[in-house]
């Protein structure tokens, strides 16, 4: 009898087929149908923050980051008098390697980082949405550099293991309590939300980072306030914060 070589004995354990019959992850986002059918689709749109101390004047680094080639907003920090934070906006991740980080390390010449306030996401859907490709990359784009919002809050959150251990209708039920609040928001021009989800990409191992922006900051504070009695943000988040408050110039 032929002695078996090496490989025909991990053939016969693992078959050179076995591995084609496992199905790759589907990573594209789901929306609901539309003209009656299903949505899809792969683009999504990143967003970072960044804030420095002893930053150059807010007006010098909006200047400097006009020529950045990636969409930015700048922020004056309410909290520090010599504070700015830049958001930078990109389908391409790459654009924050390439232009947006290099563009904002040239424009914060004084500045020195306040990495607490580092955030990253990618946006997201939730599988029920009528005009999918506007929710990933057309309404959180128009959101955050609409000229007439100026006031903006920025923050990530964890939820705890308890949200993931719910049912999904339980699930759906304590996530439509803080929707039913945020969309009341929005309907009167008070608030508007960018989602993010920031799952791998945090330093802090956060979840998610949530933009919230508007005319006035009074409104953005009251939101918070009002989203603190729900089930999620009192039961089901391990963390929030910190909270970065900025007006945009």
């Amino acid at each position: 009898m032929a002695e078996q070589s090496p490989t025909t004995e991990r053939n016969a354990v693992e078959p050179s087929s076995g591995r084609a019959r496992i199905e790759p992850p589907d990573l594209d986002e789901k929306g609901g149908l539309k003209n009656g059918e299903p949505q899809r689709s792969s683009l999504r749109l990143y967003m970072q923050l960044l804030v420095y101390g002893g930053a150059p004047p807010a007006s010098e680094v909006a200047q400097a980051l006009s020529r950045a080639g990636i969409e930015t907003v700048v922020y004056e920090d309410l909290n520090d008098p010599a504070g700015v934070g830049v958001l930078g906006l990109s389908e391409r991740p790459d654009d924050f390697i390439d232009m947006f980080l290099p563009a904002v390390r040239g424009a914060m010449r004084t500045g020195e980082q306040k990495p607490e306030f580092t955030m990253f996401g990618r946006t997201y859907a939730l599988g029920y949405e009528p005009d999918l490709q506007d929710t990933l990359t057309g309404r959180p784009r128009r959101t955050a550099l609409n000229a007439d919002w100026r006031w903006a809050i920025w923050y990530p959150l964890r939820r705890s293991g308890g949200f993931a251990r719910l049912s999904e209708e339980e699930q759906r039920r304590v996530l439509a309590e803080h929707g039913a609040i945020g969309m009341a928001f929005g309907a009167a021009d008070y608030v508007h939300d960018i989602r993010l989800a920031c799952h791998g990409l945090d330093q802090q191992d956060n979840d998610f980072v949530i933009g919230l922006i508007g005319k006035e900051l009074f409104p953005l504070s009251a939101v918070v306030q009002t989203m603190r009695k729900t089930q999620q943000t009192s039961l089901y988040l391990d963390r929030i914060g910190p909270f970065f408050v900025g007006r945009k110039i």
